[in-house]
Parts: structure tokens; sequence; C-alpha cells
């Protein structure tokens, strides 16, 4: 079993560089066929691709790695049980207390709904969870670094991103919490099978601390392994997305013109839209969007901008494709339209009374 999902995320590892390098063959082609080959290297359109692109993976790559150190060492040494005991059974302050969890836990969410679904399965309230899914990939120091690194000139974007990212986060958790009461996981096969292990009340709890006194007691070389493990999977799991979205903006701001940019999105609140939809068809990680949306500094409004930081982590075509597999497809309909609505609303008011 082990062995095949092994080879299964070999071959799709393997697919995804197949694309990536005939995209690049592609690219290339283009310019031969149409440049002679001596003009290519002092083409000014590629040396401004060349300019962005790699200026967007320098800039980023650092905040990718801290990221996916310190998500390798929560999935190892912070056990789900641990968490769970955090949460309040009241809906406020489980709701505050979400919000402070993606604080000081910066997971990104290119991991955040398998771990949420684990999270569900043990007992983890939904709407605590929607909160978490929300606030974990915005709401964090690293993330906060990060964009603040990008508009260092302009820590106004920075405090918006995080405070309208609180404020969605507490309104959809209360949403869901008054208005889903029922079970919105689409399975619950891993919940169950501790069930095959319990062939009497006796041995529940003896099970259980055995479990955990393996946990504590597994041998360090392993725990470093693990992390080692999950710190280099989500590495280039991230990683792709990171270098398609640099490869995107690049090629976006090398060979469409600002103008262009600027007449689409002109009109009142349509920049917003324009930039919602980028964020979602681009999937960037929330450690490394800032930077692509700083490039567009001088294209579109502060608005539009924190409308792209926000929107992209809490919904994107990556993410919604993995909450489509973990939960009904009802529930994904209302987190996506909330989300929609209330980011658009949120940089609307930004736009007119805080970023003007």
């Amino acid at each position: 079993m082990r062995n095949a999902a092994a080879h299964k995320g070999s071959f799709k590892w393997n697919s995804h560089l197949l694309a990536a390098s005939s995209l690049a063959f592609i690219i290339v082609l283009y310019f031969f066929s149409t440049q002679a080959p001596g003009m290519i290297v002092n083409n000014p359109k590629l040396q401004l691709f060349k300019m962005m692109f790699i200026s967007i993976i320098i800039e980023a790559m650092p905040f990718i790695l801290i990221g996916v150190v310190i998500s390798a060492l929560l999935e190892v040494f912070v056990s789900e049980q641990t968490i769970k005991r955090m949460i309040p059974s009241n809906p406020i302050l489980g709701i505050i207390t979400a919000s402070i969890l993606g604080i000081i836990f910066p997971i990104c969410e290119c991991g955040m709904v398998p771990a949420i679904r684990r999270l569900i399965q043990k007992g983890m309230p939904l709407y605590v969870a929607t909160t978490f899914i929300v606030v974990g990939p915005i709401l964090n120091p690293i993330v906060f670094w990060s964009t603040f690194t990008a508009f260092r000139n302009k820590p106004e974007i920075v405090y918006s991103r995080m405070g309208l990212a609180f404020l969605i986060a507490l309104i959809l958790g209360l949403i869901v919490y008054r208005f889903v009461k029922t079970d919105q996981l689409r399975v619950r096969e891993a919940a169950q099978q501790p069930l095959q292990h319990k062939h009497s009340h006796h041995h529940d709890h003896h099970h259980d601390h055995e479990h955990e006194h393996a946990s504590e007691h597994r041998p360090r070389s392993n725990k470093l392994v693990e992390v080692m493990s999950h710190s280099i999977s989500e590495f280039f799991e991230m990683g792709k997305f990171l270098i398609f979205g640099a490869l995107l903006v690049g090629l976006l701001q090398t060979f469409i013109s600002k103008d262009s940019l600027v007449a689409l999105g002109q009109g009142q609140g349509s920049a917003n839209l324009l930039m919602m939809g980028l964020g979602f068809i681009l999937s960037l990680c929330s450690t490394s969007d800032a930077f692509v949306a700083q490039s567009f500094i001088t294209t579109f409004s502060k608005g539009s901008l924190v409308a792209f930081m926000v929107l992209g982590p809490m919904l994107n075509l990556k993410g919604i494709l993995m909450m489509l597999a973990v939960f009904k497809t009802r529930y994904v309909v209302l987190y996506s339209s909330l989300v929609i609505v209330l980011v658009y609303a949120g940089t609307l008011i930004l736009d007119k009374f805080l970023l003007h």
C-alpha cells in the first residue's frame, strides 16, 4: 500500500515536471521562431520577464522555507488532541481562539484542509474549523513579516490585510455556527477506524494510553526524519505553485501593457473583482503572494491589492478542489459565496474610507 502511494506521488510529481518542461519548451520555441537567435538575449521584453520572474522567486523563497519547516515541526511534535483541548465550548470564544491559533501556528493553506479534516473527525466544531481555514494562512507571523517586507513603505496595506482577514473569519464563523447544524464531511472512515480496536470499554483508556506512550517515546532520529520529509514534500508542493505564479505574473507584466490592465480595472469595484479573480486562479502561497501583489502597486488601487491577498489564501483553485474532496458540495458553495461577498464588500469599504 505504501509503495503504491509512493509510486502515485512520484507519478504525480513527474507529470507536473513534464507539464512545466513542455511549457518552457513552447515558450523557447516561440522566441526562436519570431526572432533571430542573436536578438533573443538582448530582447527588452525577455529582460523584463527574467527580472520579474527571478525577483519574485528570490524574495518569496526564504518565507516558504521558514513556513514549511515550522509546519513540519507542528505536524510531528504537536498533536491534534492538544489543539482540540485548547478550543473552548463557547462559540464566540471558540472563534477567537481559532483566530489566535492561526496567529500562533503558521500553517500554509496548502496543508490546511487535510489537517482540518482530521481535527473535525476528532471533535472540533465545524464553525471553529471554518474560522481556522480562513484565518490560519493569513494571520500568522510569517505572512505578516512577508507582507510587511513587500509593503514596507505602505504599512496601511499590511494592517488592512490582517484586520479584514480577522473580521471575515469572525463573521464567517458565526454564520456557520448559526446556520450549519449537520455534519459536512463527505466521509468519516478515519474516525470510525478506532472502533475496530475497541473490543470492550475496559480497553479504551489502555489503548489510548499505549498510543500516546508510543508517540511520546518515538526515537528522536525518526522524528527528525519525519520533519525533514514533511519539509521537503511541502516545499516542492508549494514551490511549483510559486514558480507557476511567478511565470504567469512575469508574462502578464511583460506582454500585457499596464494601460490594458488599468482599462480592465476601471470603474467602481472592477479592479477588486479582477484582482480577486487573479488570486483565485494563481493559487499562490500566502507567504509569497504579497510580493506578487506588490508588483501591481502602480497599476491597481490599494483595496484591490488587499482583495488579492485576502481572497487568495481563503479561496483558490487548488484549495477549492481539496475542499470538494473533503466537504460536501453545499458547504463548499456556501463557504465560497460568503468569502467572495465579504472580501469584495470589505475591500470596497477600505478603498473608500481607509486606503483612498
